[in-house]
């Protein structure tokens, strides 16, 4: 995959084939520390300690027509190619959290890529999922909840393109205020 964004997206879309009827998406880009850490969390259906040990296995999959699993390894081998890592947490039954490290300013870490993107599609594609969004650069933070936007928005469904349209908005306008604070 060209960017991290793509293995958000992948990662996310396998929360969603687990039954998850929440996915929060967290990404911290701290300078300081020389961190990006990229966060997946669900509450579908969890794994169990077998089921997380294959799932580095490019050859596992839990889908019956695909014969390979690449989501995680691959994202794992990202990660380990910027001296970062992969670590999932799990349970049968109460959903999963996958965890993505990378240092920060190493030669290899893939870009970010665009998130907004990644976002509108996991929203418009499954608008009955519930998405929260949390991205921190430096000390300032945004978070876009889907379920309080739900809230607002009454009987509007919200992959409405003019909702659409005022959520990508809304997450490009913050990461292009933020932007400087990567540099």
């Amino acid at each position: 995959m060209e960017d991290l964004s793509l293995h958000i997206l992948d990662i996310a879309e396998n929360s969603i084939t687990a039954g998850a009827s929440r996915v929060k998406i967290k990404i911290v880009e701290d300078i300081k520390r020389n961190l990006l850490l990229i966060e997946i969390a669900d509450n579908g259906k969890g794994m169990n300690r077998q089921t997380i040990k294959m799932a580095y296995d490019p050859f596992f999959t839990t889908k019956i027509k695909k014969r390979v699993g690449l989501g995680i390894p691959l994202l794992a081998q990202s990660a380990r190619e910027a001296m970062g890592d992969v670590s999932i947490k799990s349970k049968k039954g109460e959903g999963a959290t996958i965890t993505a490290t990378f240092k920060y300013n190493h030669i290899d870490r893939k870009p970010l890529g665009d998130i907004e993107k990644t976002m509108i599609v996991l929203i418009t594609a499954h608008p009955k999922i519930d998405f929260l969004f949390e991205h921190r650069r430096g000390d300032c933070t945004y978070s876009l909840d889907t379920a309080e936007i739900k809230k607002d928005l009454g009987n509007i469904p919200i992959n409405t393109p003019e909702v659409i349209k005022f959520i990508k908005d809304h997450i490009s306008r913050w990461l292009n205020e933020t932007k400087d604070m990567i540099k």
